[in-house]
């Protein structure tokens, strides 16, 4: 295994995982929300009186963050090496295993560890695993 330290930025990494915790506590303690996407756009297509506008303010946040970096660094360049339908049936792999797993990658990894949930520590643990294989079967498996 190699590293490409060109690209290894752990300052920036550092500063994206506090933002994100501290998002996640601010939202947990200020409104008693769990910040998993799955959720907030579940809780959006079943909407409850006085539940939707910071659900909407959230989702936006996710799309407006990165155009306002754009303004400012520019965003790096990336580059996708997989096949439209190899995209679309991992989008719909995923999308079963959210709604197998009651929650999502950002609810169950991100929120339910730092709680200490045992159905996220389960939870993460199988999608991890799952993740693991896949990299492993594709890469020494299949090619």
């Amino acid at each position: 295994m190699t590293i490409d330290w060109a690209s290894f930025t752990p300052l920036h990494s550092l500063t994206g995982g506090v933002l994100i915790g501290l998002a996640v506590a601010m939202l947990l303690l200020i409104n008693g929300r769990i910040a998993g996407i799955s959720g907030i756009i579940g809780g959006l297509l079943a909407p409850s009186r006085n539940d939707i506008l910071w659900r909407i303010l959230f989702l936006l946040g996710l799309v407006v963050s990165p155009v306002l970096y754009a303004l400012f660094a520019g965003l790096p360049e990336s580059r996708i090496e997989a096949e439209w339908p190899v995209l679309m049936l991992a989008g719909l792999l995923v999308g079963f295993g959210t709604r197998l797993g009651s929650g999502c990658t950002s609810g169950h990894g991100v929120c339910g560890l730092s709680r200490l949930s045992p159905r996220s520590i389960v939870a993460t643990s199988i999608f991890m695993g799952f993740g693991f294989a896949t990299v492993y079967a594709v890469r020494h498996l299949l090619s």
